[in-house]
């Protein structure tokens, strides 16, 4: 009776819609419904056919799905997958209308394990740059030439026995502290702090190297921590992040001050090449020299210059030009003297001949006499004033006499 009843329900106006109109109807509503999503499972059942197409079953131990991975889609090694791997298929939902299959229609698909990294990665990225971990202006600059280089790693891997190698290498001298720590595994990311923070408040080391050998996302995955990325980004000391090959980036490189592609890269850039070093020095110290050379070169000119100089502003130098001055200006002055004592010698005998010719004592040489007063000693010019009988004294030219005036005659 039921089955009777929904047929009379049929005919009394209810139309049908055919095949092709209910798997249209459905592919639109699972399309507007679902829209793009991720999933995750195992494949299974791969096909690649030559156009270049990929399909597969993706599964999980309770249902599954068909799935439909297009060429113009693929990107990187998708060939690679193969039946049994775990991956993380984008894709949108649909449906194949000619036979009604329900299928995934693939855009992206990465291995499951390492796809919810990546976006653990990538929320933690942006966070730490909004908040300007990585910007370049907090980076601090490595020194030149550093006195004491401190290693942050696993002291068993290859990555302390590479870097120990560059640097003894590159600069032998350059002591390096190693600050042990594991690399790898859950318990690596709060080791790796703690050597950071015993480099920090042992304050021994003026730059420093964090990092490992290579490995997969999942290896280097202690490096993405975010509590590491903080004390990195709070070292008083520039750190040099050296993780995995030169491929991999971790949130460890975006935070530090300088990223290195590999370990051994990282020795390469914090420490100059000794020879180069030696080299330039040498250079140097050839231009030092020979600058130093032409320096004092002009300072023993000047020195000679000075001391010529000096010798002639010198006391003892004065003097003898004083000296030599003085015995000048004494035969000057003597010659002068002699020169003036002549003259006047030669003035004074003609003075002297002039007045010979005209002293009594020349008269008294042609014959004359002076006669005196024998008393009083006054020349007598008249006989009157000599009475007969007072003595007179007679000066010849030779000698004197002495008389007795007789009698006076005028």
């Amino acid at each position: 009776m039921e089955d009777s009843g929904q047929a009379n329900a049929f005919a009394a106006g209810t139309s049908a819609i055919t095949v092709s109109q209910l798997n249209r109807q459905a592919k639109t509503l699972l399309e507007q419904g679902l829209g793009r999503l991720w999933v995750e499972g195992e494949l299974s059942n791969i096909a690649r056919p030559a156009s270049g197409h990929v399909y597969f079953t993706l599964k999980d131990k309770n249902a599954q799905v068909r799935a439909a991975f297009f060429r113009q889609r693929q990107r990187g090694p998708t060939i690679n997958f193969k039946d049994g791997d775990q991956v993380l298929a984008y894709g949108r939902v649909s449906l194949y209308e000619a036979r009604g299959d329900y299928q995934l229609i693939v855009e992206q698909i990465e291995p499951a394990g390492e796809g919810a990294l990546k976006r653990q990665f990538e929320v933690l990225k942006k966070k730490l740059s909004a908040e300007g971990l990585f910007d370049e202006d907090r980076k601090r600059p490595l020194p030149e030439l550093p006195q004491r280089i401190g290693v942050i790693t696993s002291p068993s891997g290859a990555a302390i026995r590479d870097i120990i190698s560059i640097l003894g290498r590159r600069f032998p001298s350059i002591p390096v502290v190693i600050y042990p720590a594991a690399v790898q595994g859950d318990a690596a990311p709060a080791e790796l702090i703690a050597a950071l923070a015993s480099a920090t408040s042992r304050d021994e080391c003026d730059v420093l190297i964090i990092g490992r050998g290579g490995g997969s996302l999942e290896d280097l995955w202690a490096f993405n921590d975010e509590q590491l990325a903080r004390a990195i980004a709070d070292s008083p000391i520039p750190i040099v992040s050296a993780v995995g090959h030169e491929i991999d980036f971790t949130i460890a490189d975006f935070v530090a001050d300088l990223r290195a592609p590999t370990p051994s890269g990282a020795a390469e850039i914090i420490v100059p090449d000794q020879e180069d070093w030696l080299r330039t020095l040498n250079s140097l110290a050839t231009r030092i020299a020979r600058i130093g050379r032409r320096t004092v070169e002009d300072l023993g000119q000047t020195l000679d210059w000075l001391g010529r100089r000096l010798v002639q502003t010198s006391p003892s130098a004065t003097l003898q030009r004083s000296g030599t001055r003085l015995t000048s200006l004494i035969q000057r002055l003597s010659g002068a003297a002699r020169s003036s004592v002549a003259g006047v010698s030669h003035r004074l005998d003609l003075a002297m001949r002039g007045l010979h010719s005209v002293s009594p004592l020349a008269t008294l040489e042609r014959g004359y006499a002076i006669v005196e007063d024998a008393k009083t000693g006054k020349v007598l010019l008249d006989a009157a004033d000599v009475p007969p009988g007072d003595d007179v004294r007679a000066r010849l030219a030779h000698g004197n006499l002495i008389a007795t005036v007789k009698k006076n005659e005028r």
